[in-house]
């Protein structure tokens, strides 16, 4: 999963990033609300992790203007200001969960996941698909009940595949989402991922749609 970080506090933010980043997510950070601006604009992110005290342009007003163009994206707020009207202007600005600083890195880490489960319409908080089982909360994966170990951006590829079953996610979706904005990588990176998890998991898991990207069917039973 991306997730855009909007953190002016240099500690915090590392904290969160590092934290985040074992979760399996990928994070890019910025500092102000500016560059959130220009950030949601111009990429696409699964999540937002928003500081409401940022510099040069307030968390709300990003908030606000996020929520103005139609963007949906889940926004979890981060904020000193724990006041009950301020986490009701949040909210009623289009936030999706309101964290008061200073909190626990795990409750924060489960309300990201609470959250994906929302966004993506799952109730159920581990991913099942067949024999397939992977529970984010633990990173663990098993196949018919076997534990199976998955190297990081190939359990973060995984994980996305499950999410969102009965979607083609293209390449550049795929890369965005396992890289952000890390810089360089190998052309042939995704699919070099996909053969593992295919070794892995078997070669009928992940369908590869030719010149679009790839997917994870869903289950006969479940299709509308």
């Amino acid at each position: 999963m991306r997730i855009l970080l909007a953190e002016d506090d240099p500690l915090l933010g590392d904290g969160i990033r590092a934290g985040l980043g074992l979760e399996g997510d990928t994070v890019d950070w910025v500092t102000d609300g500016v560059a959130a601006d220009q950030a949601l604009a111009t990429d696409e992110f699964d999540l937002l992790v928003l500081d409401l005290g940022l510099p040069r342009r307030d968390g709300m007003e990003v908030l606000r203007g996020l929520r103005r163009r139609g963007d949906m994206t889940p926004v979890l707020i981060l904020t000193a200001r724990d006041k009950v009207a301020d986490r009701v202007a949040g909210l009623d600005a289009g936030a999706d969960d309101y964290l008061s600083k200073p909190f626990d890195l795990d409750e924060l880490l489960a309300r990201v996941r609470a959250l994906t489960r929302r966004h993506t319409g799952r109730a159920q908080p581990v991913l099942e698909h067949g024999e397939l089982r992977l529970d984010p909360a633990t990173h663990q994966v098993s196949l018919g009940g076997e534990a199976v170990e998955l190297a990081p951006r190939e359990y973060a590829l995984l994980r996305l595949l499950l999410e969102q079953r009965g979607k083609v996610l293209s390449r550049t979706r795929l890369v965005e989402a396992l890289y952000g904005w890390d810089g360089e990588l190998e052309s042939n990176a995704i699919e070099v991922h996909v053969h593992h998890l295919r070794r892995k998991l078997g070669n009928e898991l992940i369908r590869t749609v030719r010149g679009i990207g790839y997917g994870i069917d869903r289950p006969a039973k479940d299709a509308p």
